[in-house]
């Protein structure tokens, strides 16, 4: 059995328009005016004339539900609006520019790291064996000043993520605040156009429903 859609409901919103029949639908026990459920119709065959009957049950809450549409919309154009900027900001131009900086910061520690190595242990050893040879002074010198330039460029790598970190952490909390009041004028739409569904359109269509249909005959 196919549900016959109203114009003006969107696909997004037909699995609400069935939580509402659903809730309304296991509520009944405790509504006098739908007392008839179970004796005149079952349940299943409710749902599914109420299914069926779509366009004329949301026709009675159309004008709540094209302001909890529109809310919506504008909802969605926000926050759609505010995204680009997020990510346009990050260095469109400057992205090749700190890219090579990221990569001369790593390797910098790294290479004069290894150039430290190498001269102390060249400069120590050529020291041990020649001791009156100025050269293997002048290595361990050398292997001092990589190692003072390794040190150097853990620092500056140290303090770029430290600045990434700082720069960052401001834009998610910026970017987290401002929804709060959309988000509560759209649930407040939607519980509105769920209201007047309910008491204008689902349950008057119920009644009539039950009215309609005589009670079963019982056995004498």
């Amino acid at each position: 059995m196919h549900m016959n859609v109203a114009p003006h409901l969107l696909t997004e919103d037909r699995a609400e328009y069935e939580r509402v029949l659903d809730d309304a639908l296991s509520t009944a026990h405790a509504r006098p005016e739908l007392a008839g459920v179970g004796s005149r119709l079952t349940v299943a065959q409710l749902r599914a004339m109420t299914l069926n009957a779509t366009a004329l049950v949301t026709s009675a809450a159309a004008s709540e539900y094209d302001h909890f549409v529109k809310v919506r919309e504008q909802n969605r154009a926000s926050a759609g609006a505010r995204d680009p900027d997020a990510h346009d900001r990050p260095d469109s131009g400057t992205g090749t520019g700190a890219g090579v900086v990221a990569i001369v910061t790593v390797m910098v520690p790294v290479l004069a790291g290894a150039a430290a190595v190498i001269f102390l242990l060249v400069g120590a050893v050529l020291h041990a064996l020649a001791p009156t040879v100025a050269f293997g002074a002048t290595l361990l010198t050398a292997g001092l000043v990589f190692g003072s330039l390794a040190a150097a460029g853990l620092l500056c790598a140290a303090a770029g993520l430290l600045v990434t970190a700082l720069r960052n952490s401001p834009v998610e909390v910026s970017t987290s605040g401002p929804p709060a009041a959309p988000d509560d004028e759209l649930s407040r739409a939607r519980e509105a156009w769920r209201h007047a569904l309910l008491e204008r359109g689902i349950l008057p269509f119920l009644r009539d429903a039950l009215a309609a249909t005589p009670p079963a005959p019982t056995d004498p």
